[in-house]
């Protein structure tokens, strides 16, 4: 099939394919010696929609989010983001051009209030100022921009009424909303979320399906998990791998019904 075919038929799926398309990644492949971790890895992330990646332990998952957000350099294949190839870009690179991402490990600042996280995050998009020997006289919480930011970004995430609490004795949901808040606070387009219901109980992983579930409209996210349940719910596109590879990709209703998914992956029960 052409490369125009594709697009005529990625075209009829996604009307507004041009203008809803932020990262594609094409054909990416990661190696490690004489192990693929991720093989012909083909995927899109659009506006509005959250792309889900399932797979057992050892799928290639993560290290598939890993090389969209240039966390790990390619073998081969290429991503592009709003348009431009980034493939080879430095991970602060491609976060300034509008990718966000959270890892599976909660990585906030624990002796800090959940204000304060968020501020240093919304703070690392500032342009850099020209040089002044008196900087260090000047008062951070006078940066308009930078707070409004960081307010905007603990609004989305539901955390207003946690913005004084140190984030060390915040409950480990609220520590991912946290992440989350951090993360928006860097203005990005398309979030890549590694595992955000991992670890929680029922009350807060509801509460983190109806988070991601706002943010959708204005993102482009794709969102790494093991709840089976929750992907179900967010999922617009679905896309399961086992070691490395696709084996199958589409609208969850029709992934949920391959037979090469329930055998290797979803089981009789689901």
């Amino acid at each position: 099939m052409t490369d125009q075919t594709t697009l005529i038929n990625q075209a009829a799926r996604h009307p507004n394919t041009a203008q809803n398309l932020l990262l594609s990644a094409h054909k990416i492949t990661k190696t490690f010696g004489g192990l693929t971790a991720v093989n012909e890895v083909s995927v899109d992330l659009r506006k509005g929609e959250i792309h889900a990646v399932i797979g057992p332990n050892g799928a290639g998952k993560s290290t598939l989010a890993n090389l969209l957000s240039g966390d790990l350099p390619a073998t081969s294949g290429h991503v592009t983001l709003n348009g431009q190839d980034i493939t080879g870009w430095t991970p602060e690179k491609i976060s300034r051009h509008g990718l966000g991402r959270s890892y599976q490990k909660t990585n906030i600042f624990n002796s800090f209030t959940v204000w304060d996280n968020v501020r240093l995050s919304a703070q690392s998009r500032s342009q850099p100022m020209p040089f002044n020997p008196m900087a260090w006289l000047q008062n951070a919480a006078k940066l308009q921009a930078v707070n409004e930011r960081a307010e905007k970004a603990i609004e989305l995430a539901g955390l207003q009424s946690r913005r004084h609490a140190m984030a060390g004795a915040t409950s480990h949901g609220e520590q991912r909303q946290l992440e989350i808040a951090m993360t928006l606070a860097t203005e990005p387009q398309v979030l890549l979320l590694d595992e955000p219901l991992a670890g929680m109980g029922l009350a807060e992983a509801e509460s983190m399906v109806q988070l991601l579930l706002r943010l959708k409209p204005s993102f482009a996210m794709m969102l790494v998990e093991h709840d089976i349940d929750a992907i179900f719910t967010l999922a617009d596109q679905l896309t399961v791998m086992v070691n490395g590879t696709v084996i199958a990709s589409g609208l969850p209703a029709s992934v949920r019904a391959d037979a090469n998914v329930q055998s290797a992956y979803l089981g009789e029960d689901h």
